[in-house]
């Protein structure tokens, strides 16, 4: 397989250019004290509203690894635009029903095939890891795609803690299922509770991220506050939101777009600009406040990093 160097991005890509300093220590998010802190030197990223200038929780973060610089999507369009069904059906949706959805208490509870299962509140889950920050790009299945500054760290260091078995194949994510709290459950729009997975090696990799904010601001409610999966070299859906449950598994588990739609959304998901869906070409994407579309990138510019995951594989049978 032919692996190019993923390019920087570039300056044409995304709209918002301006620049702030992180400055305040992490403190409290989503009203609870999760405890955690870092150091680090100064991130270039795009800048939220006014209203939220003052109110920046995270202190001088470090660059994660393979981070991009560059400008990023502008902070309006990326808490905006977004898929998260169960706050909305709309792309607006989300941050209109956003209010509603309340995150405090919260807890994670991890299971299966691991020595060290149980169930901690948020605060206890992050305490152990530093938070840092990682600059990504997000394309997403229909086509659109961001580049967003991540605070987050490495899912395998999470997982590590817990010491999965050699029985565990695949991580398993659920989403919070709570009908009172998100309100688009009261519906059968999907079948409740969203679940994503990813192959145990996937979950391990380096770049896959478990993210609590975003432009140094604590996640918002609609982007998946408190706790969301990051998978850059994989299409929006399989970075799951609002994450109550981790399984470790034997079995490749079912999961929600794949198993409602199979001919559609593929269990691995990855950004192929060589496999269309069956509905639209995947050779091309358009990034939030551009007008004109960039071609896509063969695992959405990551090829150099994670493709060794799928050496022998036939990556448009198992798409």
């Amino acid at each position: 397989m032919l692996i190019n160097k993923p390019n920087d991005i570039r300056p044409s890509e995304i709209t918002d250019k301006t620049v702030y300093k992180q400055r305040r220590r992490f403190l409290q998010g989503a009203g609870a004290l999760l405890g955690v802190t870092a150091t680090g030197g100064l991130m270039a990223l795009g800048t939220p509203p006014r209203d939220l200038q003052g109110n920046k929780i995270f202190k001088d973060l470090p660059r994660g690894i393979a981070s991009i610089d560059g400008p990023l999507t502008d902070y309006e369009d990326a808490t905006t635009y977004n898929n998260f069904y169960e706050l909305g059906v709309g792309k607006s949706g989300p941050a209109e029903n956003a209010a509603l959805f309340k995150t405090d208490p919260w807890s994670v509870t991890v299971a299966g095939e691991c020595e060290k299962p149980g169930t901690l509140t948020l605060e206890d889950f992050l305490k152990p890891h530093a938070l840092e920050e990682r600059i990504y790009r997000l394309r997403c299945v229909e086509t659109w795609s961001m580049v967003i500054p991540w605070v987050g760290f490495s899912l395998g260091d999470a997982l590590k803690r817990f010491q999965p078995t050699r029985d565990a194949k695949f991580v398993i994510f659920e989403t919070l299922f709570d009908p009172d709290r998100l309100v688009m459950q009261n519906f059968d729009l999907l079948d409740w509770p969203y679940q994503e997975g990813l192959r145990i090696d996937e979950a391990m990799h380096p770049l896959t991220t478990l993210a609590i904010g975003m432009y140094g601001e604590v996640l918002p409610k609609q982007n998946g506050a408190p706790l969301r999966l990051v998978v850059p070299w994989k299409y929006g859906f399989k970075s799951i939101k609002s994450i109550v449950s981790i399984k470790f598994s034997k079995a490749r588990p079912k999961t929600t777009w794949s198993d409602l739609q199979p001919e559609e959304y593929g269990f691995y998901a990855n950004v192929n600009p060589d496999v269309s869906h069956p509905r639209w070409s995947q050779k091309r994407e358009r990034p939030l406040g551009e007008w004109f579309k960039k071609d896509t990138l063969l695992f959405n510019g990551y090829a150099e990093q994670v493709a060794g995951l799928y050496k022998g594989m036939d990556l448009k049978k198992h798409y």
